[in-house]
């Protein structure tokens, strides 16, 4: 059994380690009201631009197409652009999602796939990218609590700009979708081409009216489409990401408790047995000089 002296050592270490995970469960909850605000605010406009766009990809256009609504016959290069947090200590939000997109990258080779061009929002995914030898394309780090489309829209352009090129085929994001405070979903939506039928729209016959012209509305549309979802998409993982280090911390923080607990049950056994010992001591001594 370990000293006294060694296991008031321990508890004073757990104890050290638990003051920083309850303070990172404190600072992750105020941060997850902010994010979850933020989140929550950008779903509305982020859901009506989906139903136009999807309304839009079944419009009766004779005139002009956007690249962004034509389905190419075949798939053999795909642009992903994958989503995570800067930092850790948020349980598995970022291997859940990582090893999806995995999964799906494997999928892609089986099938034929012959390219695939990644961006990534995140270090977290930057750094997996790089182990796995990916094609990484563009990339973004450390952005903050606060998303500004104005430095998302740098790195995921080169995607963009491939698959309007016409060197991408298919463009998918992979995130983290909020649900609640206990549960984050990791998804891989397809982003380009756009499918009215992906997005839950009948399809029919729809036709606009354009204003000055099919070409110049259309061009804004497709562009606030995609930055929209990407937008969406990494307020919907922030959000999650805060949520997760929050449920995360405080798991470590009871852990923390529960081992000091143990830790001061052993340390009262040791100091019990050390007490024992030296009254024993004294008792056998008297009795050596009384005999």
């Amino acid at each position: 059994m370990a000293g006294s002296k060694e296991i008031r050592s321990k508890i004073k270490s757990v104890q050290n380690t638990r003051k920083i995970t309850k303070a990172m469960e404190m600072v992750a909850a105020s941060k997850m009201r902010k994010a979850q605000d933020r989140m929550r605010a950008a779903r509305p406009y982020s859901e009506k631009i989906r139903r136009l766009a999807a309304n839009l990809s079944h419009a009766l256009i004779t005139d002009y197409q956007h690249p962004f609504l034509v389905k190419k016959p075949t798939i053999k290069r795909v642009g992903l652009i994958v989503i995570t947090s800067d930092k850790g200590l948020c349980g598995g939000l970022n291997t859940n999602i990582l090893r999806q997109v995995l999964t799906r990258m494997k999928r892609w080779e089986a099938a034929g796939v012959s390219d695939i061009h990644v961006s990534c929002i995140g270090n977290k995914g930057l750094g997996f990218m790089q182990r796995l030898g990916a094609k990484v394309v563009s990339q973004i780090t450390h952005i903050g609590d606060t998303p500004h489309m104005d430095t998302l829209i740098g790195p995921v352009k080169v995607i963009l700009d491939a698959y309007h090129a016409g060197d991408l085929d298919e463009v998918y994001i992979a995130y983290t979708r909020f649900v609640n405070t206990m549960a984050q979903d990791s998804v891989i939506e397809a982003l380009l081409p756009l499918s009215g039928e992906r997005l839950g729209t009948p399809q029919s016959d729809w036709d606009y009216l354009y204003e000055p012209d099919a070409k110049t509305v259309i061009d804004d549309l497709m562009l606030r489409y995609v930055e929209t979802l990407i937008y969406q998409g990494v307020t919907e993982n922030m959000a999650s990401e805060q949520s997760a280090r929050m449920v995360a911390m405080k798991a470590a923080t009871d852990n923390a408790g529960s081992v000091i607990k143990e830790l001061q049950l052993v340390y009262n056994k040791a100091r019990q047995a050390a007490i024992t010992k030296e009254i024993s001591e004294i008792v056998g001594g008297a009795a050596a000089i009384a005999g």
